[in-house]
């Protein structure tokens, strides 16, 4: 099966497009979304980000997880860290405290363990494959069920959970974000 969910239908698809777990696999060194926001803007400039509880991502977040579902994530980390992932280590504390468990692995650790070609994704219940598309205009999630690519994503979360480390040790050892 492919498909795509539309950017104005990705959250509605986070609060009933999975049943048990969704599992994200962060390989950029830059997001766009980030860079373009305010928040981000201020952080260069040595503002903490204010994570807002009442995002409608934190308040999905814990409204999922309060249901038992698990939202788990691995961010690869360049040495030294980009702006961009020192921001990401600056807000994964609201993740966090709405329920997310975030992972750290150090890209030439990724590379080392096979990892270091995978680009980002999401995989859904270890059955719905998910990729952004935010090249074209019409900006939209991805979805496959072909079971090779499922699989291939399975293998890759396995490995890379495997190896990656709660923030809180991760973050012991690495610079400060601010």
């Amino acid at each position: 099966m492919q498909s795509t969910v539309p950017a104005t239908g990705i959250l509605d698809f986070f609060r009933n497009g999975f049943e048990h777990t969704a599992w994200r696999l962060e390989t950029r060194r830059e997001y766009d979304a980030d860079q373009r926001t305010e928040e981000y803007q201020q952080f260069l400039q040595g503002v903490a980000p204010d994570n807002d509880e009442d995002s409608p991502w934190y308040s999905n977040t814990r409204t999922q997880t309060g249901q038992g579902k698990r939202i788990e994530r691995v961010r690869l980390v360049d040495e030294p860290a980009t702006d961009n992932q020192r921001y990401l280590l600056a807000t994964t504390p609201g993740n966090l405290a709405a329920g997310e468990d975030i992972r750290y692995l150090y890209r030439s650790a990724a590379a080392a363990i096979g990892l270091e070609e995978e680009g980002d994704f999401w995989l859904f219940d270890s059955q719905v494959l998910a990729h952004f598309n935010w090249r074209d205009s019409d900006r939209r999630m991805e979805l496959t069920t072909d079971p090779e690519q499922v699989l291939r994503a399975c293998q890759v979360r396995d490995a890379a959970w495997h190896y990656a480390v709660r923030y809180e040790e991760f973050n012991r050892r690495v610079p400060s974000p601010m």
